[in-house]
């Protein structure tokens, strides 16, 4: 599957619409989100199962302010409309792939469940 593009319109159905959704943020200005592209169109390619889906920070500069952007570019996990990876900085292809593997493996109700009885 090809990556698809985010916005304000329908960022939020993507993300609890779909099991797993990874987001990258980024601009056609930084050179950092270039050289991360094509890692990020290899692996959509590779995990058709996943929604891989990106959202131009210049374009969509609300969304990325509620999504707290401060640097770019920046990849979000999501599983199960739950927000469970989040960093800024391009990935190597090794480093994007076991990013899959884990957000795969996680066992969203036991990490929720973990967190609030730790709060």
């Amino acid at each position: 599957m090809a990556t698809i593009d985010l916005g304000a319109e329908n960022f939020e159905s993507t993300v609890n619409g779909n099991d797993l959704v990874l987001v990258d943020f980024w601009a056609s200005w930084c050179g950092p989100c270039r050289m991360f592209a094509p890692v990020y169109e290899k692996a959509a390619a590779a995990h058709p199962d996943i929604v891989f889906g990106k959202v131009d920070t210049e374009a969509e500069q609300a969304l990325a302010a509620a999504a707290q952007i401060t640097s770019i570019p920046t990849l979000m996990a999501f599983k199960g409309g739950n927000l469970v990876f989040s960093q800024p900085g391009a990935l190597p292809d090794a480093a994007l792939e076991q990013l899959i593997s884990a957000v795969r493996d996680l066992d969203v109700q036991a990490a929720l469940a973990e967190r609030e009885r730790s709060a």
